[in-house]
Formats: structure tokens, C-alpha cells, sequence
């Protein structure tokens, strides 16, 4: 999910949970959004909001009681002072924020101060460039989103040598996004991937063994269950995905050409690499969907038109982000898919270097090289970041752990079964966006190539003539680093 979306979404759910908006102006937000109404219970729930029993401790004790201290942090720093920039003030996360921080103030004697960051990741970002381009040293700690590393990495502390041992559980596709010129920028806190969502019961239905491996079995399949199912539903589709002109449409788009053999866009040496008959075919077979398999306005989708035509059973693949497994599950908000939904990496294409490939999303904790405490502030991070915190945040907040061993806990299974599956796909499926290598000028990046690529799937444009002009604007963009 873009990350402005996801900003936009938790104001949406903070505004339902702490009930200080009107039911009129919920239902106008939900409008912006593009969540219909039938869809909103499902939402909220899968945020914790409607449900008394939203997380496995509500009820059973107060947020943060899951969390243990990990063992080895300093207490030589007594009596020092640190403030951290992490959620927004009227994020469903900051109550267990702040029993994490008051935690971390009783083993080790360090005040945390939690400064609300900006609800929109576009606002946090320019206010960020604003005080750490001036030097300050106001704030120590700061949440970081996984494109921002490129574009941060000059007033960042490099962790590589405070934090190794830490940096060794991660997971190595996060590190390396977080590695900018050697120096690690960034430490992994939690993350987000690309997935593909498929109805199992109606696999079972047509005859079909096991999810799709590649690309190919996917039309397939989608086109046999599509055909099928509308004689009893019309509007049944075979796969939904984002195809609005978005950041959403990068993450979609990278995981075609990738799985396809087909490049990063930009390389991390600095090659554009978009050019080339692997990410052509990739885009030529997305085309193709539009008006097949998918719905023709398939290329005006966000992440919420996709779940208002998954989770009610009208489609029978998806892609999109681990929160909509939650949706689809919630017995409370009256899913009618529970038990009938699976999920996957997403598949691979037929190009020579074809392999699984989902992107990319999630945030790190940056400590800023202007901060006059560095030794408070990395000790934070460590512990925000050790698998400890990490366990009890996935089990309360359902936040993924950028740890493998974490997914392995029974702990962590018991709270949500389907996390533990999603293990694969960070330690092999998972792709970064070329944030890093592209710093500051990413959101350029990612613009040229996401308008391009909508062009090709409404038929405005051919793939060849899209991939040669997306590599022209990208080398006139790379040219200004």
C-alpha cells in the first residue's frame, strides 16, 4: 500500500476508534477513500476498531503487558533525556507506545519523549527535510518509512557497528534497502509486502490442486473460475490489483517486471535498466488483463477498491498488502470468506531470471546524526527493534516483524495464524522500490514510471514505446544526483 494511503486509512480508524467525527463525516472519508460502506466494518475491525477483543490482550490486561525487556541494555545512562518521532498522535499504535517507552525508561533510566509525527508520510517527510536540513538535534529518534533511506541517509547515524548483532536477525532484503553507501541508515522495526490473495474454495471448485506458481497459471485459473462464476454473478472478476497512476502502481508494476526477469527500474549501481524485452513482456501481459481477467477500470484502483471487490466475494485472485488477510477473516464483521481465503508470494513470470517477487514497504527507526545523545538513542532503537518488542508488537498491534526468528514463535502464531506464512516472502520474494539509489529524486522516479505504466495498461501507449520513454526521463532525473 503507498504509504500516503496507509497515513490516510490510520486517520480514518483513529477518527472511528476514539469516536470524535461524525458518522457523516466517517462516511465522507470512507468516500475519499473508496471504501464502500458495506466494506467499512470489515476495515475497522481489521484495525482493532469495533471488536472487543481486537487484540489478544484486550480484556486480559492493559496494551503493552506482552512485552518482554530484553536482557543487555545499558544502565549506565541514567537520568538522560531522548526524544522520538514515531506514530501520529491519533494512531491506534501509540498506546502501545507508550508502554514500550515507559518500559524502556524503567530498565534503563532513559526518558523517552514521543513527539506525534504528521499523519500524511508527504508532510512527516518535508518536516523531517526541514529540521534535520537545519541541523537540529531536537529530535533523536525518527520513524522512517523503507523509501526514505536515499533521501535521509545525510543526516543519519550509521548503526552498522552500534547495532550489528541487532542488524544480523533482520531480514537481509530490509537491510540492504537500509545500506546507503555503506552505512546503515535505518534499522528494520516493522514491514509490509505485496501478496496474492486467492478464493481456495473455488480452486477446490474447479478442480485446481494448488495456488499459481507463475503468471501464466494465474490468467488461467483466474479466466476458468471468472467464466465459471458468472452465470450465478456478473460482476465476478478473476484477479483485482492497483492501477490507479500511484505509488501503488510502481509496487504492482516492479513485481511484474522482476518476477519477469525484467530489472529494478533502476539498478543499485545507478543503471536505468527499465529498457529491456523481460520488463516489456512483463508490462504487455499486465495489459492484457484489463478488460479480461481484470475489470476494464482495473486502472483506476487504490488499495480500497480492491478489498471493496475481494472481501465481499466477488473476485477470485488479489494482490495486495497483509492487512486485508484480516478483512477477509473477521467473523465479527460477518466475512463470509472465512476458511476460504489463502495466500501466497506473489508468482513468478517466464523470463530466464524469473523468481518471486513482492514489494517492499514497512518502516525503520533512524537516529539523527545531530543528536546529542547518540548513545540514549541507539540504545532506544535497539530496544524498539530486538525481537522482543517486535513479538509483542506483531501479537498486539499485528504489526509484521522484520525478524525471521519472530515468525517462528508460538506466541506470535497463536495471535494470528496466517502471520507465519508470510516468513517466505521476506526472506526470498521481497524487492525494493529503487529508493536508495535514487535518494531525494525518488518520488520523481516513481512518477515518470507509474504514469507510464498506466498509459500502457489503458491502451494510450505500446510497452516498447513506454519503457523508452521511461528510460529517457529516468537518466534526465539519475543526471541530477
Amino acid at each position: 500500500m503507498s504509504d500516503d494511503r496507509k497515513q490516510m486509512i490510520n486517520e480514518f480508524v483513529a477518527a472511528a476508534m476514539y469516536r470524535n467525527t461524525s458518522r457523516r463525516e466517517l462516511m465522507r472519508r470512507a468516500g475519499l477513500l473508496g471504501i464502500s460502506a458495506s466494506v467499512i466494518p470489515f476495515v475497522l475491525r481489521s484495525h482493532g476498531v469495533l471488536a472487543q477483543d481486537a487484540t489478544p490482550t484486550a480484556g486480559a490486561g492493559k496494551m503493552g503487558d506482552t512485552i518482554v525487556v530484553p536482557q543487555g541494555l545499558r544502565s549506565d545512562l541514567t537520568g538522560q533525556s531522548i526524544n522520538a518521532v514515531l506514530a501520529e498522535a491519533a494512531s491506534p499504535d501509540m498506546p502501545f507506545l507508550e508502554a514500550a517507552a515507559a518500559k524502556f525508561s524503567e530498565a534503563t533510566g532513559i526518558t523517552v519523549n514521543l513527539i506525534p509525527g504528521e499523519a500524511s508520510a508527504t508532510d512527516r517527510l518535508a518536516i523531517y527535510n526541514q529540521q534535520l536540513g537545519a541541523g537540529s538535534g531536537d529530535n533523536d529518534v525518527y520513524q522512517i518509512d523503507v523509501i526514505w533511506p536515499g533521501i535521509l541517509a545525510q543526516h543519519a547515524t550509521d548503526l552498522s557497528k552500534s547495532l550489528a548483532d541487532t542488524a544480523k536477525l533482520q531480514f537481509e532484503a530490509i537491510i540492504q534497502n537500509n545500506t546507503v553507501n555503506g552505512a546503515l541508515v535505518g534499522m528494520p522495526w516493522f514491514t509490509d509486502a505485496g501478496l496474492l490473495y486467492w478464493r481456495s474454495d473455488l480452486l477446490q471448485k474447479y478442480g485446481i490442486e494448488a495456488g499459481p506458481q507463475t503468471w501464466a497459471e494465474l490468467e488461467t485459473m483466474a479466466k476458468t473460475i471468472q467464466d465459471g462464476e458468472r452465470g450465478a454473478n456478473a460482476d465476478f472478476q478473476g484477479f483485482v490489483w492497483q492501477g490507479l497512476a500511484y505509488e501503488g502502481l510502481t509496487c504492482n508494476a516492479l513485481e511484474w517486471q522482476y518476477s519477469n526477469g525484467g530489472g529494478s527500474i533502476i539498478e543499485p549501481d545507478g543503471k536505468v535498466s527499465i529498457n529491456n524485452p523481460q520488463a516489456i513482456a512483463a508490462l504487455d501481459r499486465a495489459a492484457k488483463w484489463v478488460g479480461n481477467i481484470s475489470p476494464q477500470d482495473v486502472t483506476t484502483y487504490k488499495e480500497a477498491e480492491t478489498v471493496n471487490v475481494f472481501a465481499p466475494g466477488n473476485a477470485a485472485f488479489a494482490r495486495n498488502w497483509p492487512y486485508m488477510w484480516s478483512v477477509t477473516q473477521d467473523a465479527a464483521a460477518g466475512s463470509t470468506l472465512i476458511g476460504k481465503v489463502d495466500v501466497s508470494p506473489l508468482p513468478k513470470g517466464d523470463g530466464a531470471d524469473a523468481r518471486n517477487a513482492d514489494t517492499l514497504g514497512g518502516w525503520q527507526m533512524m537516529v539523527s546524526k545531530y543528536s546529542g545523545k547518540q548513545d540514549a538513542a541507539i540504545e532506544f532503537v535497539k530496544y524498539m527493534c530486538s525481537p522482543e518488542v517486535q513479538k509483542s508488537f506483531a501479537i498486539e498491534r499485528s504489526h509484521l516483524p522484520t525478524i525471521a526468528s519472530v515468525y517462528d514463535d508460538p506466541d506470535v502464531a497463536a495471535a494470528s495464524e496466517f502471520m507465519p506464512r508470510l516468513k517466505p516472502v521476506f526472506q526470498g520474494g521481497a524487492v525494493a522500490r529503487p529508493s536508495t539509489v535514487s535518494g531525494e529524486l525518488y518520488n520523481s522516479v516513481s512518477t515518470a514510471y507509474f504514469q507510464r505504466v498506466n498509459q500502457v495498461l489503458t491502451g494510450a501507449t505500446s510497452a516498447s514505446d513506454a519503457v523508452g520513454q521511461i528510460e529517457s526521463e529516468l537518466n534526465d532525473i539519475m543526471s541530477q544526483l
